[in-house]
């Protein structure tokens, strides 16, 4: 006779999905008067690339091969500028987070400017897709007088696709410090039905792309007047864009109906308030 119980078991200990990790480190030195490559370590899914370029600024270009990052995957990301060198990371292309199963993705950014040198951090656009989860942290160290330019920009889905993101988890840090002292901090969190939180009017108004851009050098306050100008002038339709400068920070925020919009305004703002091209990657 067969007979077949029920009894409590304990819980199958399923395999760990298996999860992107990637690392990468770029570093640039002043030496016979041209800034250079000091130092460049790149492991599992992050890589990094050094087009020729004919600017004395080089360029470095981070690329994510695992097309994405979902829940439990981590990138990490790390920049420096020597005493008097010059250099821009960007990222070859937009990063897309992913609908998750479980757990958080992590894009976690440590840059050092030292002293007398110029950092620029402007990677493109996050997309934030439907379901997914994403903390981005970035941490700005500056010695001295040293200048850093930094962008960090949001969409929430590919709008030209006809997507709606409804559920999703973002949270975006920065905390930038000259000489161990904090001077700029800020916090984005998105938690639930993101087109209901961005609709109010203290919030996006109903945008459904946001930006954020960061001048910190000790003359920002006197770049306020020309940044407004700018920004006048670089305005798409239906873009909204603000900013002010206080303590050697110049802060500018920017929300749009859609991404395209919000990056034709980018484009046009950083290449007339930087007075040259952005790399070549924004325009693949």
């Amino acid at each position: 006779m067969l007979q077949i119980v029920n009894t409590p078991t304990s819980p199958i200990n399923l395999p760990d999905m298996q999860r992107a990790r990637g690392i990468a480190h770029v570093s640039f030195k002043l030496s016979g008067g041209r800034s250079r490559l000091d130092d460049l370590y790149q492991a599992g899914s992050s890589k990094v690339r050094l087009p020729r370029v004919y600017d004395p600024r080089p360029i470095a270009v981070l690329i994510n091969t695992a097309g994405g990052i979902t829940g439990g995957d981590s990138v990490t990301y790390e920049g420096r500028t020597g005493a008097g060198s010059e250099a821009t990371i960007t990222t070859q292309a937009a990063e897309r987070a992913y609908r998750r199963s479980q757990g958080t993705g992590l894009i976690d950014t440590s840059l050092i400017a030292e002293t007398g040198s110029t950092l620029e951090w402007l990677p493109q656009e996050t997309i934030i897709f439907d379901h997914s989860a994403l903390a981005r942290r970035l941490r700005v160290d500056l010695l001295g007088d040293a200048r850093f330019l930094g962008l960090e920009t949001t969409v929430l889905g590919r709008t030209a696709m006809g997507e709606t993101v409804e559920q999703a988890t973002f949270r975006d840090s920065w905390r930038i410090h000259r000489d161990g002292r904090l001077i700029f901090a800020d916090d984005i969190r998105l938690s639930g039905n993101t087109r209901e939180i961005l609709s109010g009017a203290a919030t996006g108004q109903g945008a459904i792309a946001f930006a954020t851009l960061v001048d910190c050098c000790p003359n920002a306050e006197d770049h306020l007047p020309r940044a407004r100008q700018l920004l006048d002038a670089s305005l798409q339709p239906g873009v909204k864009a603000g900013a002010s400068a206080w303590n050697g920070v110049l802060s500018a925020r920017f929300v749009a109906p859609s991404g395209r919009a919000l990056r034709e305004t980018l484009m046009s703002f950083l290449e007339s308030y930087r007075d040259r091209d952005l790399p070549r990657v924004w325009r693949c």
